[in-house]
């Protein structure tokens, strides 16, 4: 099940809104075929692994299936997973959690168990549930589903103290990061990285195969300062209508937005949230725009403090990506990984949940979820 999940993951990204899933089928203790949903509109992981099958000549009905979710059992964009399950002649499938969509929840299992196929549920579950939660983000609210990725030192910085763009993580983990990129719909940033750093924000690997109409994720910048709209930077030089700036309803009226507008740049006015906790702009409102006028549906944060702790407290933070890397800043007066509060106890510290772990070279890459209420 731990490499059908690794398979499921391939396909993020390219599958929204349906869910990434992941699928092998074992003999004699062996993964022999394997498959996973590639993008949207296309086989399933079960028919993609039963493809490989029979590329491979393996019988599958000989074969033990295990799939990270449930198998469908309606008519979408593609038949139903269950009948090609049956028609393969499988007797038993393994699946790691069920389908949370109420209104399919169980009909896989309950179709295949009902043809006299064995189900087994349940196996790593918490590993299979954590490769669909952008899928019950996107089932359950109008928004996308946010990726907060950051890197800092053995003792939290993300930064030396003149704030100099200088990289913190090894060359694995930017490589790492492209790859998210490749996920994504759209990259954010703050103000301050994008006039210290005058970042591409774009995705730039080599070897990673992208499909031919591959389209780079929208640039968005946050910042109640709004650039001239012929500056020199990077992101208006190269691609202005794939900007977005994120700033004050203020600032959005301004005749400089207007410039930027000409442009092709959308300028989006948010509005401030109210009182001394309220963390700036409202980014709700612009999560749904995302999605609902531009088809985004993953966004890869890479801001700094004060941005990833906003996105925190506005309860639109997903996932959190933090690369460790093996060093010690000793600078009291480096950048933190989360600033901008002033907190009184341990009481009030915001509660996350270790999702994965894996080494990237010599840092250490961490996934946390956020312990919802």
């Amino acid at each position: 099940m731990r490499s059908a999940a690794e398979l499921a993951l391939r396909g993020r990204g390219a599958t929204a809104p349906n869910p990434c899933v992941g699928a092998v089928l074992v003999q004699g203790g062996k993964i022999v075929a394997e498959g996973w949903h590639k993008a949207f509109g296309g086989p399933h992981a079960e028919v993609e692994c039963l493809a490989d099958a029979r590329i491979k000549g393996v019988d599958a009905a000989s074969c033990t299936l295990f799939v990270t979710l449930e198998p469908c059992n309606h008519q979408g964009k593609t038949p139903p997973c269950t009948k090609a399950i049956l028609a393969a002649g499988i007797k038993h499938v393994v699946v790691g959690c069920g389908d949370p969509n109420q209104d399919v929840a169980g009909g896989g299992i309950e179709a295949l168990r009902a043809a006299g196929v064995e189900v087994t549920l349940g196996i790593e579950e918490a590993l299979c549930r954590d490769l669909i939660d952008e899928f019950i983000i996107w089932q359950t609210t109008s928004r996308t589903y946010n990726i907060l990725k950051m890197a800092c030192t053995l003792d939290g910085k993300i930064a030396a103290r003149g704030g100099r763009p200088q990289a913190v993580s090894g060359p694995q983990s930017q490589q790492d990061v492209h790859r998210l990129r490749a996920q994504a719909q759209a990259v954010i940033v703050g103000g301050n990285t994008f006039y210290g750093d005058n970042p591409q924000l774009t995705c730039r690997l080599e070897d990673l195969a992208l499909p031919a109409d591959y389209c780079q994720p929208f640039a968005v910048i946050v910042t109640g300062k709004l650039p001239n709209a012929y500056s020199t930077f990077n992101i208006l030089r190269q691609r202005p209508q794939q900007a977005i700036f994120w700033t004050t309803e203020y600032s959005a009226q301004t005749p400089l937005a207007d410039e930027l507008r000409q442009r092709g740049t959308r300028i989006w006015g948010l509005p401030e949230l109210p009182g001394p906790l309220g963390h700036g702009l409202d980014f709700a409102p612009a999560f749904q725009r995302l999605r609902q006028e531009l088809s985004c549906h993953l966004t890869l944060c890479e801001g700094g403090g004060h941005l990833g702790l906003s996105l925190c407290r506005q309860g639109l933070m997903d996932e959190f990506v933090l690369y460790l890397a093996p060093r010690v800043l000793g600078d009291r007066e480096g950048k933190s990984l989360f600033a901008g509060d002033a907190v009184q106890s341990m009481d009030q510290a915001l509660p996350f949940r270790l999702a994965h772990t894996v080494s990237c070279g010599e840092d250490l890459k961490l996934t946390y979820k956020p312990r919802r209420k």
